[in-house]
């Protein structure tokens, strides 16, 4: 089944994985090795899980405004998700992006889907964020 849903884009981008699912939200810093694309807070349910080439979703990021820079450094290593879906806004996210995009020239795209349309995303579904905000679900 397929599924399509419009979001609010804070970055632009496309990008396309196997959804990685966070129960809560998760602090970059401190939370995530750029070195490896680990979820190292151990506290985290999600700990020990690699958002390497996946598509995160999580509720926002907590705490830390230093969590664009972990993010930026996961761009420049390769091991940052392909894009990031949210259930709220998160600026601090977004600059790690924007700066990634502007140095780099490559950042996954950061959006922000609706509560009704971000319960309805499952570990493992194949997603795909397009430019224009569009997020494609395979299930």
């Amino acid at each position: 089944m397929r599924r399509v849903f419009q979001s609010s884009v804070l970055v632009a981008g496309s990008g396309q994985g196997l959804a990685l699912v966070l129960p809560q939200r998760l602090s970059l810093w401190g939370g995530l090795d750029p070195d490896t694309g680990e979820i190292i807070d151990r506290r985290h349910p999600a700990s020990g899980e690699n958002v390497q080439g996946r598509v995160l979703v999580f509720p926002a990021g907590r705490g830390s405004s230093s969590a664009s820079s972990i993010l930026l450094e996961a761009v420049r290593q390769g091991t940052a998700p392909a894009a990031i879906i949210t259930a709220e806004p998160d600026p601090i996210l977004a600059l790690g992006a924007a700066v990634a995009r502007e140095m780099y020239e490559k950042a996954p795209p950061i959006v922000v889907l609706e509560t009704a349309d971000y319960v309805q995303l499952q570990n493992d579904q194949m997603i795909t964020v397009d430019k224009e905000g569009f997020i494609t679900v395979e299930a």
